[in-house]
């Protein structure tokens, strides 16, 4: 797909937690560029496996999850 800018490092398949003591989640895949060069990425909860988006830079915040 032409002039389509995928992002370098999407951690799919990564389980990660919405910061220390929050809810895992798994990393899917990249879903559309937004206007600041951010990328929105699919996520989904781990216990309910309810999808959401979520901003590429956030998720690289989050720490992975053990």
């Amino acid at each position: 797909m032409a002039g389509i800018n995928i992002p370098l490092h999407v951690p799919e398949g990564a389980i990660k937690s919405f910061g220390p003591l929050g809810e895992t989640y798994k990393v899917g895949r990249p879903l559309r560029e937004l206007e600041d060069g951010d990328w929105m990425v699919e996520v989904s909860l781990v216990k309910t496996g309810e999808t959401a988006e979520m901003r590429l830079t956030h998720i690289q915040d989050d720490p992975e999850a053990f």
